[in-house]
Order: structure tokens, then sequence, then C-alpha cells
């Protein structure tokens, strides 16, 4: 077994059918996919334990006591995969048929990697809205702007993750954990790889963030403190550790207007998946 794809699902019974299906469709063969679910209200259970009936071989399930957030599910999944890789995947996303195959083939052809990402299109319910960018070789620095990798498209090594103690679970780190995780792999002397390539389509209402509390901007401010901490990225990084403040408090329609303007996006994005 070379990858394990791991996903949190939370009512998300919607959506949860066309992302499983894209997975299974993969060129790629050597998969499984691990499920843990978190306490859903709706019908996202029953739809699960109807994969693993009808894909016994591929599909795997675990369930928390209560809801726990996604971290801790993700470490769950973690702990019982049996891939040598871990890939991500969320619950209202779509990965393209040949993702896994190109990200593995480009992984084992560059193992100075310890993880490789892709760029993305933005969907909703009305289709292709918009389009996502990375930087292909992010450096240490880059990381003052914002998370470097999407995190639903990435693939890691197993044996790196363990290495760094998998996702942080804290309060600081809700909607932060992707954030957070990647910054600790380059404080450890890792790097990661973003592909040209576009492998996923990427769940996100055009005004999606309006739904962000700012309590979670707080959290990530504390993320971004301790990150660029760990990076030798002070006293510089204190300016950037605002960000998500200063963000949150510019009015809705002039944030949207902006974004929609294509303009930096690592000023006016979110870090982390609106929707989880």
């Amino acid at each position: 077994m070379k990858i394990s794809v791991v996903m949190g699902i939370y009512n998300c019974e919607k959506t949860l059918k066309e992302s499983l299906d894209s997975l299974l469709n993969q060129t790629y063969e050597s998969f499984e996919i691990i499920l843990c679910e978190d306490g859903s209200k709706d019908n996202t259970l029953k739809i699960a334990k109807d994969y693993v009936k009808n894909y016994p071989r591929k599909v795997r399930l675990i369930q928390n006591t209560t809801n726990k957030g996604l971290a801790y599910s993700l470490n769950r999944c973690i702990e019982i995969s049996k891939g040598e890789y871990i890939a991500r995947m969320d619950a209202d996303d779509i990965s393209y048929k040949d993702r896994l195959e190109k990200q593995m083939h480009y992984l084992e052809s560059h193992p100075e990697f310890a993880l490789v990402g892709s760029q993305v299109f933005l969907f909703n319910d009305d289709g292709i809205w918009g389009v996502r960018k990375t930087k292909n070789i992010p450096l240490k620095k880059d990381f003052l702007f914002g998370s470097q990798f999407i995190h639903p498209t990435i693939i890691i090594k197993k044996e790196v993750l363990n290495q760094i103690g998998n996702y942080t679970v804290s309060k600081a780190t809700l909607r932060a954990e992707d954030y957070d995780l990647f910054m600790r792999l380059y404080a450890a002397g890792f790097k990661g790889y973003n592909m040209k390539d576009i492998l996923l389509n990427y769940r996100e209402d055009s005004e999606a963030f309006k739904k962000r509390a700012y309590k979670y901007r707080f959290g990530e401010a504390k993320v971004r403190y301790n990150g660029f901490k760990i990076m030798n990225l002070m006293p510089l990084g204190l300016i950037y550790v605002l960000k998500p403040l200063i963000v949150g408090l510019i009015p809705q329609k002039i944030l949207t207007h902006l974004r929609h303007q294509d303009l930096d996006s690592n000023l006016f994005d979110e870090t982390t998946h609106p929707t989880v």
C-alpha cells in the first residue's frame, strides 16, 4: 500500500459522494481511503458506511464519539494508516482522476521534497469561478504571507509526519491546522513542492470567508507567531502576525470586491479551508 488518503467528514451529506467517487476513479491504484466521522447530524455517517460496504478493500471508517475537529480526526486516520504516504482530501472537493498518479510520480522522482501539492480551480454549486495558484518551491520567508500549500492537494511522506508529531490539536489551530503543520515541517528542515498542474477542484463559495468567526483569526495570529518564531522569522514576522486580525476588520463588501479584482491573493485569501 503506497498511499492512505485521510479525510475528516462532518455534515457533508451533499458533497461526500462526489468527493469519494473522484478518489475511487483514480488512475493510480495503490491507495486506501480512511474516513473519520466527526459527530455529524445529517446522513454523512450512513453514506460513509455505504461506501465501506461497497468498497471494503478501499474505504475504511472510524468514528469520533463527539465532534473533535479536523486535526484530531486526521491524526486518528494517520495512526491506523497503512500507506507510506499520506494524501489529504476534503469531503467537499474533487480530485482529478490522474491526481495521485502525477503527484506520486513527482515525489518518487524528487526525494529531496517531503510533500507535494498542486494548483486548484475554485468552484461552488454554480461551477468553477476562479483559480488559486501557489509558488512552486516555497521558502521559509514565504510563510509570512500565508500558508504556501493548499491543504487538500498535498501528499506527504508518512515518516515525516510522524517525525514532527502529526497535526497539532489545540484551540489555536482550529481552521489553521494546515498552516501550523507546514511551518513546523519547514522548521524541521523539510521542504515541499507545488506542481504547476491543476489537480483538484476546491469548493469555496465566493463569499465563504464571511463565515469565518473573528475568534479563529486570533487563533491564526497565535499560529503565525509560533510558526515564525520556530522558523527564525522574527522580529520581522511580528508585522505579519497581525494580518488575520486586520483582514477581519475590512468590510465584507470591500473584501469581496478586492478578491474578485484578482489582487494579491497572499493578502486577501484565507489560509485555510473555510467550510471544514
